[in-house]
C-alpha cells in the first residue's frame, strides 16, 4: 500500500522524421534494464518486477509505451494514416529512447513482438546492448487468424483482442491478474493491436539474421511459457537452435504474458535471466 517507487516522465524524440512524446517509467538503480511490452499492451505488464524492491536494488528498471500505447500519443496526423508497424520504425524509437534518456548499453528485455524485436537488435546493433532477454520470442510466427478483426466497424477491437490473447494465458495465473492483463487489450487503441499483429505475423527478415548473433559479445536468453499457444516452447527451441551459445528456459505453468499474467511465477525466471547477463549474476543471486 502507499506510493509505488515507479516514476513516470515523459520525452519527445524523433522516429521518420516526426516528433515522439514518449511516456516512460523507471525504478530502481544501478545495471539498466529496458522492458518492452507486448502487442497492444503497454508499460503496466511491467508492474510488478518495477515494484520488487529486491530486483530492483542493483537493476534500474526502465518501460517506455510504444507510439499509440498507453500515455504515449499517435503521432500529429495520425488521424490521417493507418497504424501499421514496421521492423525498422520499432527498431528506431527503441534506440531514439536509449539515446534521449542517456542509457549506455542496458540489458533490452522484450516479450512477444518486444521479443521479436529484441533479437532483431541483437543481430542487427548487438554494440548498443549488453544482453538480451527474449520472452516469449521465436523467430517467425505467420497469423493463424485474420488481424482485420481487431479494427473493424461491427466488432469492438479490444475486446476482440481480449479474447483472442485470453486463451494465451495460463490456468494457473492469479484471476485478478489474468483480468488485469486483459484490460490493457480491452482498452488498446482502435487499430494499434491489429498494427502491431501486421509486424508480428508478417515480418519474417529474422529468420535469416538469426546467423549473425554473437553471443560471446552480448549474450542471448529465451524464456517461454508452456501455455503459450502463439510462440510455443517448440518454437522458441527452434529460435535457440538457430543462435549459437543462446539459453532457453521454458515456464511450466506460465503463458504468454508472465510478468502480467503471474508476477510471482515468472519472477524466479527473469532473476535467472538478469544473472545470464553481464555484470549481473552476483547482483541477481543477492536478489533472489
Amino acid at each position: 500500500m502507499g506510493i509505488e517507487a515507479i516514476t513516470g516522465r515523459y520525452v519527445t524524440v524523433e522516429v521518420e522524421g516526426r516528433a515522439l512524446r514518449i511516456y516512460f517509467e523507471e525504478a530502481g538503480q544501478g545495471r539498466p534494464v529496458l522492458c518492452l511490452h507486448t502487442a497492444g499492451a503497454d508499460t503496466r505488464q511491467w508492474r510488478h518486477l518495477m515494484n520488487d524492491a529486491e530486483v530492483t536494488a542493483a537493476n534500474r528498471l526502465i518501460a517506455f509505451d510504444m507510439p499509440w500505447h498507453g500515455k504515449s500519443l499517435p503521432p500529429e496526423g495520425f488521424q490521417t494514416e493507418e497504424y501499421l508497424l514496421t521492423t525498422e520504425a520499432y527498431i528506431e524509437t527503441i534506440l531514439a529512447v536509449i539515446d534521449a534518456l542517456g542509457l549506455e548499453r542496458p540489458v533490452l528485455a522484450g516479450c512477444s513482438m518486444g521479443g521479436r524485436i529484441a533479437l532483431q537488435l541483437a543481430a542487427l546493433h548487438p554494440g548498443r546492448f549488453s544482453g538480451f532477454i527474449a520472452i516469449e520470442a521465436s523467430d517467425f510466427q505467420p497469423a493463424w487468424y485474420d488481424i482485420d478483426w481487431f479494427h473493424r466497424p461491427d466488432a469492438h477491437g479490444g475486446e476482440m483482442g481480449a479474447a483472442l490473447v485470453s486463451a494465451n494465458i495460463s490456468p494457473h495465473a492469479p484471476d485478478v491478474e489474468r483480468w488485469n492483463t486483459l484490460w490493457m487489450f480491452m482498452a488498446s487503441g482502435p487499430g494499434v493491436f491489429r498494427g502491431d499483429l501486421s509486424f508480428y505475423t508478417k515480418d519474417d527478415s529474422l529468420i535469416g539474421r538469426l546467423g549473425r548473433i554473437d553471443t560471446a559479445k552480448t549474450p542471448v536468453h529465451i524464456i517461454v511459457g508452456a501455455y503459450d499457444l502463439t510462440c510455443t516452447p517448440e518454437d522458441a527451441q527452434r529460435t535457440a537452435d538457430a543462435i549459437p551459445g543462446a539459453t532457453l528456459a521454458v515456464m511450466d505453468e506460465l503463458g504468454h504474458f508472465p510478468m502480467s499474467e503471474h508476477p510471482e511465477g515468472f519472477r524466479p525466471f527473469f532473476i535467472e535471466a538478469l544473472a545470464k547477463m553481464p555484470a549481473g549474476k552476483a547482483r541477481a543471486e543477492a536478489a533472489a
